[in-house]
């Protein structure tokens, strides 16, 4: 069993988040899955074989990255 909030049950929480066709960013994958660093979960999942694509984006006045499962 993977306790909650480590880096292995980050990167499977947001695999599935991913797979459902929903894009994240780091807020969203803050409040949900209480992830903090969300590109060095990115960077997990890329390396597993997953093609994750990247976009910034403009939430209020802040430009964050959006990402999102490239369909190839």
């Amino acid at each position: 069993v993977i306790p909650a909030g480590t880096a292995a049950s980050q990167n499977q929480q947001i695999k599935q988040h991913l797979e459902k066709g929903c894009s994240i960013t780091q807020l969203e994958a803050y409040r949900r899955y209480g992830c903090l660093r969300l590109s060095g979960r990115i960077y997990d999942l890329n390396h597993s074989g997953m093609n994750i694509r990247s976009e910034m984006v403009t939430i209020g006045n802040k430009r964050v990255a959006r990402y999102t499962l490239a369909i190839d």
